[in-house]
């Protein structure tokens, strides 16, 4: 079977045979040279050939071939991505899901960190100036000062666990809304009726999770604002802190903890443990991320698990595609979690 042939749909939906760059050619009444380049570069056909040719590739299927061996994807960590990379391995699964996804492909990875717009825009410079390198992937990346200055850029760029509001640039993120909403699922099938839900504000996909637990609770009726508890920064410390603040001022009027991360989940867990609060006995306790340390806390994390590899590999072919593919809108990718449970979550217990 040839690199260059694939399935051609034929009646009743079947598929009859694979269609060959031949058979475009024929269709289009050109050579298969000038098929070959309007499907590669485009270069040397003119505007509406190729556009006929693209055409008849879309209806019947036709498998664009690869042309990024060789190539460079440079990937661009945030100064969140950098932060996480040290204290947990949410960005470390992703870079390696990454890197795999571009051995298969035979492409080489650069990684770059920037902390502000005048390091991007640099970046971005230095990309635009080597032939070599494709596109662009932005790691952990959505704040819109950040994002402006790749507004026009000639190559293509994909946000990896961010998202641009305005759907300017393609993006592949984990369903982070529909993934809080099945962990206040699972904790509402236990009988909670009173979710707490910690978090750290100002990221986007941060939001969504707020808002995937806020959907499921207001449910039950109005969903109190004082259920949910807010720290500066993704350290166990500061989430004990704010639970044991939580529990100075308003005593444990709550059955279960929902964090937006697993590290906030184990704050929770050692400030229920200072105060002799069991857990799950009497407070169960949830995370988000499924980062494999959660197996071994006391209890065990239950959690949802983030494909944090497949995001990496996800967002390498969707840059690949648009290298390579069709013209398209920009994309937003949300990959499905799952539920991992273990033993930090239980029956509710009544306050």
């Amino acid at each position: 079977m040839r690199d260059d042939e694939m399935d051609v749909t034929g009646k009743r939906g079947k598929i009859s045979r694979r269609v060959r760059l031949e058979d475009l050619a024929e269709r289009c009444g050109v050579s298969v040279s000038t098929v070959s380049r309007a499907l590669s570069t485009g270069q040397g056909v003119r505007p509406e050939i190729r556009a006929e040719i693209i055409e008849a590739a879309r209806t019947y299927n036709y498998a664009m071939p690869s042309s990024v061996a060789g190539k460079k994807a440079m990937i661009v960590a945030s100064s969140a991505a950098m932060i996480d990379y040290g204290r947990n391995q949410f960005t470390l699964h992703v870079l390696e899901g990454l890197q795999e996804r571009a051995t298969t492909l035979r492409m080489e990875i650069l990684t770059r960190s920037i902390a502000n717009p005048a390091e991007e825009r640099q970046l971005l410079d230095e990309a635009m100036n080597d032939e070599t390198i494709a596109g662009l992937l932005f790691l952990t990346l959505d704040d819109e000062d950040m994002l402006a200055p790749t507004r026009d850029f000639m190559k293509p760029i994909v946000l990896v666990n961010g998202d641009d509001p305005f759907m300017r640039l393609s993006s592949v993120t984990p369903c982070n809304r529909s993934a809080a909403a099945l962990a206040t699922d699972h904790l509402r099938q236990l009988g909670h009726e009173r979710i707490l839900f910690l978090m750290r504000p100002g990221r986007r996909t941060i939001e969504r999770r707020y808002e995937g637990w806020h959907d499921r609770m207001r449910l039950g009726g109005a969903v109190d604002p004082g259920l949910v508890v807010m720290v500066d920064d993704w350290l166990p410390e500061l989430a004990r802190a704010a639970i044991l603040k939580r529990l100075d001022e308003k005593g444990c009027d709550f059955t279960a903890v929902l964090a937006a991360g697993d590290v906030l989940a184990v704050g929770a867990m050692m400030a229920l443990a200072e105060r002799g609060i069991q857990v799950p006995g009497d407070v169960s306790v949830m995370g988000m991320d499924g980062l494999p340390q959660g197996a071994f806390h006391n209890p065990p994390l239950t959690s949802v698990h983030i494909p944090m590899r497949e995001l990496g590999a996800a967002a390498l072919d969707l840059l690949r595609e648009t290298v390579t593919g069709f013209e398209m809108p920009a994309r937003r990718v949300e990959l499905a979690c799952k539920m991992v449970e273990r033993a930090s979550t239980g029956p509710a217990s009544s306050i």
